[in-house]
């Protein structure tokens, strides 16, 4: 065979390999359109990477799984959780190199409980934060509006834009407890009780139980206490009073915080509820406020398995502490 036959045959199958390859890439590995359409594309909490690769042929991101699973390979890429501003003109590779970088949009869970500076801590461990807008949180974004200075920045899992400022963070909160409060606003006003009164006993409950079942009883009992006239004396208020120790900011109070903390917030000194609520309740503690069971104690405790007691009488509740606390 001459070299002329010889280089002939080498184009041509470089010819054919190169049509191969382009064949691929347009069935494979290019964009699924030509047209920009941009969207979010979310990655749930949890998710797995099938079921990522599922939304993504599903959603109309990419033509073929396999595919973008060897890209994915090739890239080292993994992906993080959140939302990311896509588009069904960027090919595999683009797709790839979107998701594999910092997402668009943050995952950010509340749980129940949490006063606002909690909050504000993760926030600012969430999006980095500087000390100054953590500050602004807890002493403007979140000092709005009287009604809306704790208690409203309601416990759920939100999918916050990394743009978004923290003044806009705090409404999309009160906007949510707005939604999710408005059927209960009714109801308090049925039983002739503040919505702002209900809310505050609402957060009491939320820190003092040791889970949803014992929310009926104690919200019970603190009812009866201040139908009464008596004392509070929650913990939990003087806690708040108090604020973030060495060991966080719920750590156990002791006799000098209740001595030496003059606070309205310190309900073993003053009556009837602190002036707001102490932290975020989620809607569990809010129905129980308004659903209490009906009770003659007064006295409750937890055990060490946070199993609750309850009495009538100081006598019984003291009898609790000998035998449930030392």
């Amino acid at each position: 065979m001459d070299n002329k036959k010889r280089l002939g045959i080498i184009i041509g199958l470089a010819v054919a390999v190169m049509a191969v390859l382009f064949v691929t890439n347009r069935l494979l590995f290019s964009a699924p359109q030509s047209q920009e359409e941009q969207k979010v594309f979310i990655v749930n909490r949890n998710q797995t990477d099938p079921q990522t690769l599922d939304k993504l042929k599903t959603q109309g991101l990419i033509k073929n799984k396999t595919a973008f699973r060897i890209v994915l390979f090739l890239k080292h890429s993994e992906i993080e959780s959140g939302g990311y501003n896509v588009s069904k003109n960027m090919s595999a590779w683009q797709i790839v190199n979107k998701l594999g970088s910092a997402p668009d949009m943050k995952w950010v869970v509340i749980p129940e409980g949490l006063r606002k500076e909690q909050i504000g801590e993760k926030l600012t461990e969430t999006f980095n934060w500087s000390d100054e807008e953590l500050d602004k949180w807890n002493t403007e974004y979140t000092k709005m509006r009287i009604d809306y200075i704790e208690g409203t920045y309601f416990p759920d899992t939100y999918l916050i834009p990394v743009s978004e400022k923290g003044f806009d963070m705090a409404n999309r909160m009160t906007r949510r407890f707005d939604e999710q409060f408005a059927p209960y606003v009714g109801q308090f006003s049925q039983q002739n009780i503040k919505w702002t009164t209900g809310l505050k006993l609402a957060s009491i409950v939320q820190r003092e139980a040791g889970g949803r079942d014992d929310m009926p009883i104690i919200a019970g009992i603190l009812w009866n206490r201040l139908n009464q006239d008596m004392n509070l004396e929650i913990d939990a208020t003087v806690q708040y009073a108090r604020g973030k120790t060495d060991t966080g900011w719920w750590a156990p109070i002791k006799a000098s915080d209740i001595t030496n903390i003059d606070s309205p917030y310190n309900t073993y000194k003053y009556k009837g509820l602190p002036p707001f609520p102490i932290g975020n309740p989620g809607l569990d503690a809010i129905e129980a406020v308004l659903n209490p069971t009906e009770t003659d104690c007064l006295y409750y405790l937890h055990d060490s398995d946070r199993q609750i007691h309850y009495a009538k009488t100081f006598e019984e509740h003291k009898a609790n502490v000998e035998q449930y606390l030392k």
